[in-house]
């Protein structure tokens, strides 16, 4: 009777796999499109279909609490916070907010970037240097000090080592300090890419450009430079080297022996060269080269040595000017940092950044900028709201995805345009981050330990991958204006195994998160 019963067992197996392999068994589709036929080929063989298994046994440090922030110019604060800061923008607090790991734990800010050397403080009977066109005043320092308190966010902050003059950083560093509270500020952080102060000029004059140091400046000069900042800096933490380039970083342990208060490594990257002209070129600025593997693990995967090295010494390891593409006076591109596109990859490099061990990103915001994260104005009625660009979309569903605390898990899936990441986070809950980034839909048959409860599957939807609106987060979306920053409940999408397995239909350019 028992051979009897098991034989009948396998068979019942074996049919419903057949079942499962032929028909993908009960497949969660895009909402907008279930009720359209499935797209291409259902035979499992076929070049639609992707498998792909989550393992056990989460691997990795867990994700620190203030991974994700960003980072703002001095001279733009304003346009986000607005000019009283008695009143700062509440959209703006509120799409911060959504970003912030949990309640009570800090965003980490910065602020700085190109106008981190244009800026200083006032000091009486001094001539401010010839490159700087923005100071600091009493009202910006009110300004600042509220965002920190509303968000809550802690700062890190640029000072002034273009202008060669450790006094007048010094001076700006104490009022910064006086004027926001040492409580708010996370590090000072020597400089803006001082390994490009040769190459691109400072300011310009009637007579031609003005560089900030001369065409040999060095690694060891900023070494140098940085150890006597340090002394004259208030007492708290530093960072840098807030480097454009990668070879800088290889002075870390030097840099912290010339700054012990040394305690974030700081780096900028973009994906793409917004300059460019060269349509050959993998730094040419498009949709195709943004959605490469190159501009997301290859950029991720570059920095590992140095995220080791940083990591050896004690100190943490931090992107803190990160976006789709830049270049001296290309503030990103229309057509490709403001489109959807963005936002998909935005998901799948701040992953890669997590897996590669950074402790964190600062994606940067500039008002007129093509990457900008959000657009403010004043309604008819005097209150604020915003538009909320793609790319945003895509920090959005990563805040969801990998909470603080949360550690990768093992995946297994062929490699190709559909990405998956799986975290476990602490409270026991599975969530699957898939994306697909190409132009064709593909089947996702997805691997996970049996579940006796469904899974809920939440999609961030846009109409094309170059789409600058339209785009959707499980249903919602922030609309061409937003006067609270808020998205409404998701729409959920209940999903069943089926012996083990997750079946997906991605639709091309979408992505979608598999919580349980």
């Amino acid at each position: 009777m028992q051979t009897t019963v098991a034989t009948a067992l396998t068979l019942l197996a074996l049919g419903a796999a057949t079942w499962l392999l032929v028909t993908g068994g009960k497949s969660a589709r895009d909402p907008a499109r279930v009720a359209a036929p499935a797209a291409g080929p259902t035979d499992p063989a076929g070049p639609s279909t992707v498998y792909a298994a989550v393992g056990q046994g989460p691997s990795g440090t867990p994700l620190p609490a203030g991974f994700l922030g960003l980072s703002l110019e001095y001279t733009a604060l304003d346009a986000y916070t607005g000019a009283n800061p008695a009143a700062v923008d509440p959209v703006f607090i509120r799409l911060l907010r959504n970003l912030a790991p949990a309640p009570g734990q800090p965003l980490v800010l910065r602020i700085g970037g190109d106008s981190t050397d244009t800026t200083w403080w006032p000091m009486r009977g001094v001539t401010p240097p010839g490159g700087v066109r923005y100071a600091l005043t009493p009202a910006w320092l009110a300004g600042a000090r509220a965002l920190a308190s509303a968000v809550p966010a802690k700062l890190i902050l640029g000072v002034n080592l273009a202008a060669g003059r450790p006094r007048v950083s010094a001076a700006e560093a104490a009022a910064l300090l006086r004027g926001i509270g040492p409580a708010s500020v996370e590090a000072l952080e020597l400089g803006n890419e001082p390994d490009v102060y040769g190459v691109f000029p400072w300011y310009s004059t009637r007579h031609g450009p003005v560089y900030a140091r001369g065409a040999g400046y060095s690694l060891s000069a900023y070494i140098g430079e940085a150890g006597r900042w340090a002394a004259a800096l208030p007492d708290v933490p530093l960072a840098g080297p807030a480097a454009a380039e990668l070879p800088w970083l290889s002075g870390i342990p030097a840099l912290l022996d010339a700054a012990p208060r040394l305690r974030i490594a700081t780096v900028h990257r973009y994906a793409l060269e917004g300059c460019f002209t060269n349509r050959s070129s993998p730094l040419y600025p498009s949709v195709a080269n943004l959605l490469s593997d190159r501009s997301s693990a290859g950029l991720a995967q570059a920095l590992t040595p140095y995220v080791a090295l940083a990591h050896s010494r004690g100190l943490q390891f931090r992107v803190d000017e990160l976006n789709s593409a830049a270049l001296a006076g290309c503030l990103g591109r229309t057509g490709v940092s403001n489109t959807f596109a963005s936002g998909l990859w935005m998901l799948d490099t701040l992953f890669n950044l997590a897996s590669v061990g950074v402790d964190g990103v600062n994606v940067h915001s500039l008002p007129g900028a093509g990457y900008e994260l959000f657009t403010f104005s004043r309604a008819s009625d005097g209150g604020w709201q915003a538009f909320v660009h793609p790319d945003y979309y895509g920090m959005l569903m990563f805040a969801q995805a990998f909470p603080p605390g949360a550690r990768l898990e093992p995946v297994n899936a062929p490699a190709g345009p559909v990405k998956v990441w799986a975290t476990l986070a602490p409270d026991g809950r599975t969530r699957v981050a898939l994306i697909n980034e190409d132009s064709r839909p593909h089947r996702i048959e997805l691997q996970l330990p049996p579940a006796s409860t469904p899974a809920e599957l939440e999609w961030l939807r846009a109409p094309s991958p170059t789409a600058t609106a339209g785009v959707t987060l499980g249903g919602q979306t922030f609309g061409l204006e937003t006067r609270n920053g808020r998205l409404a409940a998701p729409a959920l999408q209940s999903v069943s195994q089926l012996l083990g397995a997750y079946s997906i239909e991605m639709p091309a350019y979408s992505a979608a998160l598999l919580t349980r």
